[in-house]
């Protein structure tokens, strides 16, 4: 077991794991970390604790010092400077009449570069833009194209469940998410109520994935001829949660559909078609060879 704590950064989802040493860690404690971009203040999601190994990616870096006084007040600058540089950004993106959407502003905690987030329908040319924001900040400018899925994580708002959407309260990354997901687990096609706020389909359809796949594996659908205790008959409405189906039998056709549970149940076929097909296509094991009969 490794100790870690976890780190987070702008408070936009994604935990990072760091040696924190000989310190202890409380949640919502600001620390100073080296990152990929630099030094960075970041706050912290999980106190101490140990990890196994595989959870870690190597190399794990050690917090540099919990953040002092000054770290914090940096900090808290840094904050309000973004708000001044968006509202730069925003005016220079007007003049220059760029086809672009700024989302955010982000300050490098030793503010050697500021990160400007954007969304656009298609690829921007802003190569002026950057030009002109260099010259009122003499920094580094970096512009940054972001899809729409990063902007709702990192604007964040509150989903038709109700609650703050997940990617900016606590998943990490984003997981492909299909509608096939939504046919399989019987949800309404409509796309007004399986798409999240940013118009793609919602990431919690992946959640209990895994456990309808499971279901689907022994559970017989809808059409598919069965063998119940009671006869045979045809799977007219699946229960998956409840692990049953209702099953019109075919000794009583006019009989509303009876319920059993999918234990109880033996598949003949997939479909009334598929059992024709079936029995069209097997020779009679029954019939009498001519030949023999005239040896006979």
């Amino acid at each position: 077991m490794i100790e870690i704590i976890g780190v987070r950064f702008r408070n936009m989802g994604k935990t990072y794991y760091f040696d924190p040493g000989d310190h202890t860690y409380t949640v919502g404690d600001l620390v100073i970390v080296e990152t990929s971009r630099g030094v960075e203040c970041g706050e912290v999601a999980i106190a101490n604790r140990g990890a196994a190994e595989s959870e870690i990616i190597k190399p794990l870096k050690k917090v540099l010092r919990p953040a002092a006084p000054e770290d914090i007040k940096r900090h808290k600058e840094n904050t309000e400077k973004e708000k001044r540089a968006a509202a730069v950004c925003l005016e220079k993106i007007a003049e220059r009449r760029l086809e672009m959407k700024l989302v955010d502003v982000e300050y490098s905690f030793d503010n050697s570069k500021i990160l400007f987030y954007f969304t656009a329908d298609g690829r921007v040319d802003f190569r002026e833009l950057v030009k002109d924001l260099a010259t009122t900040f003499h920094t580094r400018i970096e512009l940054r194209q972001i899809g729409v899925r990063d902007e709702a994580k990192m604007l964040g708002g509150l989903g038709i469940c109700g609650r703050p959407f997940c990617c900016a309260q606590f998943l990490p990354d984003f997981q492909p998410v299909s509608i096939k997901m939504a046919k399989e687990q019987g949800l309404s096609l409509n796309p007004a109520k399986i798409s999240g706020s940013c118009g793609r389909l919602m990431c919690c359809l992946k959640y209990e994935q895994d456990v309808y796949e499971k279901l689907w594996r022994t559970t017989p659908r809808s059409g598919a001829v069965v063998s119940t205790p009671d006869g045979r008959g045809l799977v007219t409405e699946v229960l998956l949660l409840q692990g049953k189906v209702k099953v019109r039998l075919d000794k009583a056709p006019d009989s509303p559909p009876g319920e059993y549970a999918v234990a109880d149940l033996k598949v003949i076929s997939r479909s009334r078609a598929a059992e024709e097909r079936s029995k069209a296509n097997k020779p009679d094991s029954g019939a009498e060879n001519p030949e023999m009969e005239a040896e006979e």
